[in-house]
């Protein structure tokens, strides 16, 4: 009679249970698992034999066959290698297991027995819960992670034989995870920085509305030091939002060992060597890129320049869907990508243009050359440019107190909250999100800002997506200056941060 049990496979950052079937049948010696396993999969043969005879248990002499169904589904990881071992004991009677549908089993062996963590557990629980299944047996570094989600029993196990005395006694109670606190703990701050008000203003309004930012000046004025500071006022992720970031992370193998929920958005800085894959996601196994792991948080590029110009073009979908979907010859993977993008470059090779400090000895051609590495449709695609200025001497040795993140980051919560009170029947969350018909809605302006608008639209004939970026901007300055209309200054406001274009690379 062939076994059946219950585990799971990851498709994306979702769960998806798969039916672990054992059968041994009388004839030659074999052991051959099917239903579409990758490599590390059909490895589960030598580690279940080594597990099993190691633990001191019988493993048959007979033909097993392991089946995993659906079978037009690629499985992939070590996560099967505890439901084969346990259903080869079950199919020879070594043990015994009552209410096999009631449980979810995952886990990779050692040679020894031993249960080693696997990734992407907290998907697998979140998915077995949405089908009723509410026991879990799993490996015991797993533990924390999978009790994120209270409304389950989770059973974490440290190797083979205890997860048999557990079958057999039922004598271990559900795992239960101490809340911690959560502390913040960064060391860098805002207040930190000397001068540069107008960038400050421009990374506030990006972070309020989730306004997609390039920062550009001279080398040594901060760019950098900014870029790296936003993280400090951006509020803490909701529930919803910080399940999904756990979710990316576990799995991608990122979870810290403590397994606990992340709530803080995530700062993702690549290299600009960095390659495609590594981007937008893919390889051999469709693992999510940095694109992804900064979702519902912040992805900067510093040196934009020396990022290669086809890897750039990758990031046109992601910023306008939010989304990234990764087809392979190994499948299709769709991953969320909804995060804050900025960047930071030099204005010239030299990095001196418009510094008013040092000469730019660049000449004129090789200035569009070195822009011109950015295509329109890609600088379309980016609400503010914000230039930073040298610093004076005047300002690096004041004692004159800056503005502290904390303060800033009332006053973006405070935004955040209006835009969620204002879109709570909308599928969106900030004003960068907003599309042609929700702008109409909640973008509306006096005739006198149309004037204004119609004005810079003639002069420099920017396209239509520029144009609601121009209003998605304004909509947040209005909301941070706590208005409820759009009034003509936040509109001015809005559109000197789209100068970038026609003022370097035109």
């Amino acid at each position: 009679m062939a076994i059946k049990l219950i585990s799971s496979t990851l498709l994306g950052i979702s769960g998806m249970l798969v039916s672990v079937e054992i059968d041994i049948s009388k004839g030659l010696p074999s052991f051959n698992i099917v239903g579409l396993p990758d490599t590390s999969v059909k490895e589960a043969r030598a580690r279940v034999y080594s597990a099993i005879t190691n633990s001191d248990y019988s493993f048959p002499l007979g033909r097993i066959t392991v089946n995993l169904a659906p079978g037009d589904i690629r499985k992939a990881g070590t996560l099967f290698d505890l439901p084969i071992a346990l259903g080869i004991l079950l199919a020879t009677d070594q043990i015994f297991m009552d209410s096999r549908e009631d449980y979810l089993i995952i886990g990779e062996l050692c040679l020894d027995g031993s249960i080693n963590r696997v990734n992407g557990v907290l998907p697998i629980v979140m998915e077995g819960y949405e089908n009723n299944i509410n026991n879990y047996i799993i490996p015991y570094d797993n533990a924390n992670e999978a009790s994120i989600l209270k409304s389950v029993n989770i059973y974490p196990f440290k190797n083979l034989r205890e997860v048999v005395n557990f079958l057999y006694y039922k004598d271990k109670k559900p795992y239960k995870c101490d809340e911690k606190p959560v502390q913040n703990t960064c060391d860098i701050d805002f207040s930190d920085v000397k001068g540069q008000e107008s960038c400050k203003r421009a990374l506030e309004i990006a972070t309020a509305g989730n306004h997609n930012t390039i920062l550009f000046g001279p080398p040594g004025c901060g760019k950098s030091m900014m870029a790296k500071r936003i993280s400090t006022i951006m509020p803490s992720l909701s529930e919803i939002e910080a399940l999904t970031v756990t979710k990316i992370y576990s799995v991608s193998g990122l979870l810290n060992p403590s397994g606990d929920i992340i709530r803080t958005p995530p700062f993702r800085a690549p290299h600009h060597s960095i390659t495609k894959a590594a981007l937008i996601g893919g390889g051999a196994k469709l693992y999510p890129g940095e694109i992804s792991l900064a979702h519902n948080g912040i992805l900067f590029l510093d040196e934009l320049s020396e990022f290669d110009r086809s890897t750039l073009e990758l990031l046109r979908e992601p910023l306008e869907e939010n989304t990234i979907t990764i087809s392979r010859s190994t499948g299709t993977v769709k991953y969320p990508a909804n995060f804050l993008f900025i960047a930071a470059m030099n204005p010239c090779r030299c990095g001196y243009y418009l510094s008013g400090v040092k000469q730019c000895h660049c000449t004129e051609p090789e200035r569009k050359r070195y822009i011109n590495k950015f295509s329109g449709p890609f600088l379309d695609r980016v609400d503010i440019f914000s230039f930073a200025h040298p610093n004076k001497y005047n300002e690096l040795v004041s004692d004159s107190h800056e503005e502290s993140s904390k303060d800033i980051k009332k006053r973006v919560q405070t935004a955040r909250d209006i835009q969620a009170q204002r879109y709570i029947n909308e599928n969106i969350n900030y004003n960068g999100n907003l599309n042609e018909a929700q702008i109409k809605k909640y973008c509306k302006i006096s005739q006198s800002s149309l004037r204004i608008l119609e004005k810079y639209f003639n002069k420099y004939n920017i396209s239509a997506r520029s144009y609601n970026k121009i209003l998605k901007v304004s909509r947040t300055i209005a909301d941070l200056n706590g208005s409820e209309a759009i009034k003509e200054d936040h509109l001015a406001e809005a559109i000197q941060y789209r100068q970038f274009i026609d003022t370097v690379s035109t």
